[in-house]
């Protein structure tokens, strides 16, 4: 049982890292997009100096940059719980929960970007990480 647990909490940081390079890719394309179109340069990319860069460029840099913040403290809980023998079907169910509230957000902050469905879906992720690492703490201090 404790096997397939591991696998569930793996998988869920897997899906994690596909959304970093999926984000990296979109970043990437419209970056290039943006230096085909002339709106930047290539010799732009040297200091990433990308100001000229269209709003989509500058949006899918910061979602980028978002993987690297919040998602850190996941893979964190992640690494603890299965070092700590802490992963049961709710932290499993957080973990998966936080990875589909990360995807949403990416599609609404590269999509429409509407401030008010980005926000919620990033602050439901802060919570689930949140209660993630309460959880554990409970279970290794066996509160």
């Amino acid at each position: 049982m404790r096997l397939l647990m591991e696998k569930y909490v793996l998988l869920a940081m897997f899906s994690q890292v596909l959304l970093t390079f999926t984000v990296m890719v979109v970043m990437g394309r419209r970056r290039f997009s943006a230096a085909r179109n002339k709106t930047i340069t290539m010799q732009d990319f040297a200091t990433m100096q990308l100001n000229n860069a269209g709003d989509d460029v500058h949006i899918a840099g910061r979602n980028f940059i978002n993987q690297f913040e919040i998602p850190v403290l996941f893979f964190v809980a992640c690494l603890a719980a299965l070092q700590l023998n802490a992963a049961g079907y709710v932290f499993i169910t957080l973990a998966w929960g936080f990875v589909i509230s990360r995807v949403i957000h990416s599609i609404i902050h590269l999509g429409s970007n509407s401030v008010k469905p980005r926000y919620y879906s990033f602050l439901l992720g802060c919570l689930l990480v949140l209660t993630m690492w309460v959880l554990l703490v409970m279970r290794v201090f066996a509160l």
